[in-house]
């Protein structure tokens, strides 16, 4: 029998009522690990609490940017494994009130970090950064090795929280890496101006969907399931203190058209008839942005384990169950 890595570790979660945060605590939970979890808002449609695992974990209500809220959780429930997911996610949420998004994800991030820093029990932590932090780039997919310019609102965020989380490890040799994922999508999204759930939401409902930009924009769509995977693989290698201070593309290496990803979700929903309304009103948003995950694949020896259509489907059953239930 393989030896559990995770029987008994005490782990410390971020943003676990979000749609990454959910599905990894759900793993880790599965795998025996202690799981407690920073949690700021309760949000009763996250799949903590409709899937009820909230009751297997432990809970320290509070604000990220607290520091000594921080401190005492990683202090007094032992943590030894961190997974800092926490963030202001939506991009149109982050141009309309940029501070705020500064201080969830930025703030956020050095005060998690400085009380990991104060705190000798700490053996890795992995934080959440995005592919958003590459900014706009004359050259795609984005690898690792690239700049991080960010310049809209939600992208700077990105870009400062994922430079701050490699200065701790260069400066002060904080045991951390960096995950940049592409656009997460699956079941427990609860954000449905995002264009997988929007879209499954008003087919659902016999509604044409709604496509805010040009329908051109081209964006990495990666399941849920494949990116909790990532990050307990990534976690288990980390074993190896070279792989310390490195950053990470996580995606399925097949970016898609917005248009692309909705009549993926037409097709599946056997709904081709329900042309998409194109508002063509998007702002501020860059129009390609994908990524290569060659490094993880080479270097942690991962492979996501679901097509896009594999993912979209099991999503689209999970919305179906999640609407024939709550009728919203």
């Amino acid at each position: 029998m393989p030896e559990n890595k995770w029987l008994n570790k005490s782990v410390f979660v971020t943003g676990c009522t979000g749609l990454l945060g959910s599905w990894l605590t759900e793993d880790l939970i599965s795998r025996g690990a202690n799981v407690t979890a920073l949690i700021r808002d309760f949000i009763p449609g996250s799949r903590v609490y409709k899937e009820n695992f909230i009751d297997r974990i432990n809970v320290v209500s509070g604000n990220l940017e607290d520091y000594y809220v921080v401190e005492r959780a990683l202090n007094e429930y032992e943590i030894e494994i961190v997974f800092h997911l926490a963030a202001q996610t939506i991009v149109p949420i982050a141009n309309n009130n940029p501070l705020s998004t500064f201080e969830s994800n930025i703030r956020g991030t050095w005060t998690l970090l400085e009380a990991c820093r104060r705190n000798s029990q700490i053996r890795k932590i992995i934080a959440a950064s995005s592919d958003k932090a590459y900014g706009e780039q004359k050259t795609l997919p984005y690898t690792e090795d690239m700049c991080l310019s960010g310049k809209n609102p939600y992208d700077v965020s990105k870009s400062c929280s994922d430079l701050i989380t490699r200065m701790y490890y260069h400066h002060y040799g904080l045991p951390v890496c960096v995950t940049r994922c592409g656009n997460l999508f699956g079941g427990g999204d609860l954000n449905f101006n995002r264009i997988i759930p929007g879209t499954i939401r008003a087919v659902f409902y016999n509604e044409r969907p709604i496509i805010r930009s040009n329908g051109k924009y081209v964006r990495d769509y990666f399941y849920v399931k494949d990116a909790a995977e990532a990050y307990i693989v990534l976690a288990e290698k980390m074993d190896d203190s070279s792989l310390m201070g490195e950053a990470f593309n996580l995606g399925n290496d097949m970016p898609k058209t917005v248009l692309e990803i909705t009549d993926d979700i037409l097709s599946l929903m056997k709904r081709t008839d329900l042309e998409p309304v194109i508002l063509n009103e998007a702002k501020g948003e860059i129009l390609e942005q994908y990524l290569s995950s060659e490094k993880a694949r080479k270097k942690l020896g991962w492979e996501p384990g679901f097509s896009v259509r594999d993912g979209l489907a099991e999503t689209i059953e999970w919305y179906k169950n999640y609407f024939t239930e709550t009728g919203k």
